[in-house]
């Protein structure tokens, strides 16, 4: 019933967010949007709403020049709000006894008094509201918090990149990021699950912590393929080739361990053949005794050969798997049809681009991202020279905040410094020299009969 409602799937382990920590048990069953209070012991409660009635008209001053900011307004002092959190009193009605307790309130303006409210209000009271993840949200949370693990991605620069690359479902892309999946997430998010993408990564697998925190079903995943960057030139080259996959990864495990456990087996009784002697005189219980260790190093023994050899068939079926799945990208690379390319990664820009663009069909768009320009000059410069693209265009992205409030709207003082740069262009075909011929006249493609315009045909 909760995916049926587009409810929460939550885990029943302790929370920290925002200096305030508490459990997740009660949202269950709840959509996306609800707003909680945190009680005592963590628990989360709906949060009820509370009509304000229209009261009186408040009382307000005209400007706040007589305000001296002596920290000598507020009569309540840390120890008594420490208290009132004690006995249980909500966030609600601190912030009211902080009101009624201050001497300066009524003599600030209207918008000063909402500020303060506003303020007192995000110090005291333990609201929490659990919104469905998505991509403007994760971005804005990562560029807030950790922009290093994005390579300083905004959010309105990974917006242009989605929009210049042409995403959307039904695609066939080409992704190369190192950060953190949040790139790769995002193309996820606005494909839907249709359509196929290729993860270019480097090391020894890619790196998704941001993608699952999208929550996609199991179905997005499915046409999800991974190729790691250093087998890239091999492909181009044509030397590409996996190890030798097993047929029935499981048969040939269960055989291999077969034959183990037999030789581990004829080992074992030709150690214990030299140990059989005369017979001695033994006691009863000493025998008994003897008897019921040998059964439990028995029992032992079976039961870690039987670990082992689940442990080793789980390992094969897992290297078998990813076989597959390394020849499937393949495949797709070899097709050289992709619908697009997007690199967002920490490494210099004109190498990947130069042998991903190998993959990608004619009359296609690719988006490159680069913290800093110097790089995407040079690899402008590198595409310029090898041709092959068109509509090269190398931008910055420009980000202004505004707060929007009555009779307050404003920019605000504070902006983002700079948001990277974007290197977008569309691929044509790119007729290479054939057999070393640099004349230019070989290279160009005879017109149809047709389409031919004869000199004398032509009006005078």
């Amino acid at each position: 019933e909760c995916f049926k409602n587009h409810s929460l799937l939550c885990y029943f382990r302790k929370i920290t967010f925002e200096k305030q920590w508490f459990y997740l048990d009660n949202a269950i069953g709840h959509i996306y949007g609800t707003t909680f209070e945190v009680t005592s012991g963590g628990n989360l409660q709906p949060k009820q709403e509370v009509e304000e009635a229209a009261t009186e008209t408040k009382e307000a001053g005209t400007d706040n020049r007589n305000i001296v900011d002596d920290g000598k307004s507020q009569k309540l002092t840390h120890d008594d709000i420490k208290a009132l959190k004690d006995k249980g009193i909500k966030g609600q009605e601190i912030v009211q006894q902080l009101i009624e307790n201050s001497t300066t309130f009524r003599d600030k303006t209207e918008f000063a008094q909402d500020k303060y409210i506003k303020k007192k209000k995000k110090k005291y009271e333990a609201v929490v509201t659990i919104v469905k993840p998505s991509t403007r949200i994760l971005s804005t949370m990562y560029y807030a918090r950790e922009p290093g693990k994005i390579n300083h991605l905004r959010y309105d620069t990974l917006a242009q990149m989605l929009t210049l690359g042409n995403i959307h479902a039904g695609n066939k892309m080409i992704v190369m990021e190192t950060c953190a999946g949040l790139v790769l997430g995002a193309v996820m998010e606005r494909m839907g699950g249709y359509g196929s993408i290729i993860q270019m990564y480097p090391g020894g697998g890619p790196v998704r912590a941001a993608t699952s925190c999208f929550g996609f079903p199991k179905a997005f995943f499915d046409n999800l393929h991974e190729f790691p960057l250093s087998k890239v030139q091999s492909l181009l080259s044509g030397t590409f080739s996996t190890e030798t996959l097993p047929a029935e990864p499981e048969e040939s495990a269960l055989l291999k361990e077969e034959s183990n456990g037999l030789s581990e087996d004829k080992q074992q009784e030709t150690e214990e053949e030299p140990a059989a002697e005369a017979p001695m005189e033994v006691n009863p219980a000493e025998e008994q005794d003897t008897m019921d260790m040998n059964a439990e190093d028995v029992e032992f023994k079976e039961n870690k050969e039987k670990e082992n050899k689940e442990n080793v068939r789980e390992k094969q079926i897992k290297q078998w798997e990813r076989r597959k799945k390394l020849q499937e990208a393949a495949a797709l690379l070899r097709e050289r049809n992709a619908d697009g390319l997007i690199v967002a990664s920490k490494f210099h820009p004109t190498p990947l681009l130069l042998s991903l663009l190998e993959f990608v069909a004619p009359s296609r768009p690719f988006v490159v991202y680069c913290q800093y320009k110097e790089p995407l000059l040079e690899c402008y410069t590198k595409l310029r020279e090898r041709g092959g693209v068109i509509n090269l265009k190398l931008s910055e992205s420009w980000l202004r905040n505004y707060q929007v409030l009555p009779d307050r709207s404003h920019p605000k003082l504070t902006m983002s410094g700079g948001g990277g740069y974007l290197l977008s262009g569309i691929t044509v075909l790119w007729e290479r020299d054939k057999a070393g011929c640099t004349n230019p006249e070989a290279l160009k493609v005879e017109e149809p009969s047709s389409k031919r315009c004869k000199l004398q045909d032509l009006p005078c």
